[in-house]
C-alpha cells in the first residue's frame, strides 16, 4: 500500500459537528476538530463528558448519531473498527481487547498471523513477536505464554505494543498508562515521538495532567458532552486546565500533614505465594492510609489478594486484632481464621476490596446501578430474609448523590457508565457496609482530576472515621498526595518504607528499581540510603 499520509503539521483528519445520542439523552453534540500528522492532540475531560465516545467514533466502534469526518480529505465512515484499521486508524481501548487463552504473540499478531505452508510458522510468530514487544520494553515477556497468565499492566503493555503499527495514519489512545509505571510509561512515550516523527496523528485521552504537557501541542476539553476549548498545551498551566474541565478550581493535597495513627487493625506476618509475594510484613493501623508503590509484576495485587482471601497464602499469618473496631466487627475478627480460605470469610471480618480490574472483578456488568451497589450487604435493604425494593433503591439514590455518579437513574446499567463512574460504583458498594480495612487497588484508574478529588474525599472520611487503608498505586504522585505511609514492593518484597515527609519521587522510583540496601526493609522506616536521599 502506498503512503498517502499528508506532511506533518498538514490536516489527517477533520469531524464536524460531530454528536451521539442513546435514546433521548445526548451524549455529545457538535464537536468540530481536526487532527494534524506529527502532532498529539489531548483529550480531556470529567468522567462522562464524551472523551471515550469521541474516540470510538474515530475507530469504527460507535456510530455518530450526526455529524462527519474526513480522512485526508476523503469521507470517512467506518462501520467498524476493522474497516477503520484497514485505513490506518488505530486505537488502543481503555477496555484490554486481547484474547486471555491466546498467546502474547497470538493476540499481537492475530490479523497477520505468519505462515508456512498453510501452517502458522511458529517460529517467525515468536521472533515478531518479539520485535514487537521490544518497543514498548518487553523483552523479558515470553510471546508464546498465554496473555491471561500476566497481570493487567503488562496487559495493557501489550495491547499498546499490538496497536504500534509501521501504516498508521491516526492513532488513538485512551487511558493508555492507567496500569503502567514510570518505566513503563517512558516506553510508550519513546514511541510516540518516534509515531509523531513519522507523520501520525495522534489522539491521547487522559486525566493525567502531566502526561499531556509532555506528550501533546494541543489539548481539547470537554464538559457536558461539548467541546469548550481547543487550547495550545504550551504555557497552559495545570490549574487553568483543571479549572476549564470541571469548571471550578480543585485543591491540591500535596502539602497536608500525616494523619495520627491509631492501634494496629490488621498485622501479616511472612506472607508468601510462590515469588511474587515473598515473605512480606504488613501493618495497617486506625486512621491511617498505607500507600504500596512498584513496578508492574513487583506482587502489588498479589499481596492484596492475599490479604481479602482472593489466594492463598503458602505460608506466614494475617491476623486482626479488634483493636479499635466496632463490636460487629471485632467479633468477627476474633472468629476469623489466619490465611482466608475466601474473600467471603475476609468480609465478614470486616476487609474490603476496590479491585483494579472493575470489569472482571469488580462489577455485574449487565445489571443496575441499584443492584451493585447492594451486593456487599445485603442486610442493610433486607428484613427478615427478603429483599426490600424501596431500601435498596433508597440505599442507591443516595450513593448517586454522594459521589456525583452521572447516570440516567439507579437503574441504569453500570456496563453503559463511563469508567470513572463505575468505579464510583465500586466505591459505593464499600461505603454503605462498616468494613474496618478497606484495599484500594489502582482506585482512580480512569478517573477525572473533579471525581478523583470526590473519591479521595471518601478515602478521608473512611480515614477521619478509624477505618485502615491500603491503597496500591502505579501513580506515584497519587499515593505522595493520599499516604501517609508509602511501602514500595521490589520482586515480591517491601524493600523500604517511607514516612510523610521523607519520600521523594526519585527515592521511591530507586527503591522500585531494587536499588535499597539489603535487610534494610521493615515496617516503619526507609532504608537509610533512601532516607538520607529523600531528606529536603
Amino acid at each position: 500500500m502506498n503512503d498517502l499520509r499528508p506532511g506533518r503539521g498538514a490536516v489527517a483528519m477533520t469531524l464536524e459537528g460531530m454528536g451521539k445520542d442513546y435514546g433521548p439523552s445526548t451524549v455529545l453534540d457538535g464537536v468540530t476538530l481536526e487532527l494534524r500528522a506529527g502532532e498529539c492532540l489531548a483529550l480531556t475531560g470529567e468522567n462522562g463528558a464524551g472523551k471515550s465516545t469521541l474516540a470510538k467514533m474515530l475507530c469504527g466502534l460507535v456510530e455518530p448519531t450526526r455529524g462527519r469526518m474526513a480522512l485526508d480529505g476523503q469521507p470517512f465512515a467506518p462501520r467498524s473498527r476493522t474497516q477503520a484499521e484497514a485505513l490506518g486508524v488505530r486505537m488502543v481501548l481503555q477496555e484490554l481487547g486481547l484474547v486471555p487463552t491466546l498467546t502474547v504473540a497470538e493476540n499481537l499478531l492475530l490479523d497477520r498471523l505468519p505462515q508456512r505452508l498453510g501452517w502458522v510458522d511458529r517460529g517467525a510468530l515468536a521472533a515478531q513477536a518479539r520485535m514487537q514487544l521490544a518497543k514498548v520494553g518487553l523483552e523479558h515477556i515470553d510471546p508464546m505464554a498465554p496473555v491471561g497468565q500476566l497481570g493487567i499492566g503488562l496487559q495493557q503493555m501489550v495491547e499498546i505494543a499490538r496497536n504500534l503499527r509501521d501504516g498508521n495514519r491516526v492513532l488513538v489512545l485512551d487511558e493508555p498508562t492507567a496500569m503502567l509505571t514510570s518505566r513503563e510509561i517512558e516506553h510508550l512515550f519513546a514511541q510516540i515521538d518516534l509515531m509523531k516523527a513519522r507523520g501520525v496523528a495522534l489522539v491521547y485521552v487522559s486525566h493525567r495532567l502531566e502526561e499531556l504537557q509532555r506528550v501533546a501541542e494541543r489539548v481539547a476539553v470537554l464538559r457536558d458532552g461539548h467541546l469548550v476549548d481547543v487550547l495550545p498545551m504550551q504555557g497552559l498551566s495545570e490549574p487553568a486546565l483543571v479549572e476549564r474541565m470541571v469548571g471550578h478550581a480543585v485543591e491540591s493535597l500535596d502539602a497536608r500533614p500525616r494523619r495520627t495513627a491509631g492501634p494496629v487493625l490488621l498485622r501479616a506476618r511472612g506472607l508468601r505465594r510462590g515469588k511474587r509475594v515473598q515473605g512480606v510484613d504488613v501493618e495497617l493501623r486506625a486512621g491511617e492510609v498505607l500507600g504500596v508503590a512498584g513496578l508492574v509484576g513487583a506482587g502489588r495485587t498479589e499481596l492484596l489478594r492475599l490479604l481479602y482471601g482472593a489466594d492463598r497464602a503458602e505460608a506466614g499469618s494475617i491476623e486482626l486484632t479488634g483493636e479499635g473496631m466496632a463490636q460487629g466487627a471485632r467479633t468477627a475478627a476474633r472468629k476469623a481464621v489466619p490465611n482466608w480460605r475466601s474473600p467471603m470469610q475476609a468480609m465478614r471480618a470486616g476487609i474490603a476490596l476496590v479491585t483494579e480490574d472493575r470489569k472482571a472483578q469488580g462489577l455485574l456488568l449487565p445489571q443496575s446501578i441499584r443492584v451493585n451497589t447492594s451486593l456487599s450487604g445485603m442486610q442493610a435493604v433486607a428484613r427478615g430474609g427478603w429483599l426490600r425494593p424501596a431500601a435498596e433503591s433508597g440505599l442507591a439514590q443516595r450513593m448517586v448523590k454522594r459521589l456525583r455518579i452521572r447516570a440516567r437513574d439507579t437503574e441504569q446499567p453500570v456496563g453503559t457508565l463511563s469508567g470513572g463512574n463505575q468505579q464510583k460504583v465500586i466505591f459505593a458498594r464499600w461505603l454503605h457496609r462498616d468494613c474496618p480495612v478497606v484495599l484500594l487497588d489502582e482506585p482512580t484508574r480512569g478517573v477525572d482530576v473533579g471525581a478523583r478529588a470526590d473519591l479521595y474525599a471518601e478515602l478521608d472520611a473512611m480515614a477521619a472515621r478509624g477505618k485502615a487503608l491500603m491503597v496500591v498505586s502505579s501513580d506515584l504522585r497519587e499515593l505522595m498526595e493520599l499516604c501517609d505511609r508509602i511501602s514500595v514492593m521490589h520482586e515480591g518484597r517491601i524493600v523500604a518504607t517511607f514516612e510523610r515527609g521523607q519520600w521523594t519521587a526519585q527515592a521511591l522510583l530507586e527503591a522500585a528499581f531494587g536499588e535499597a540496601a539489603p535487610g534494610e526493609q521493615g515496617p516503619g522506616n526507609a532504608t537509610s540510603k533512601q532516607a538520607k536521599r529523600a531528606q529536603p
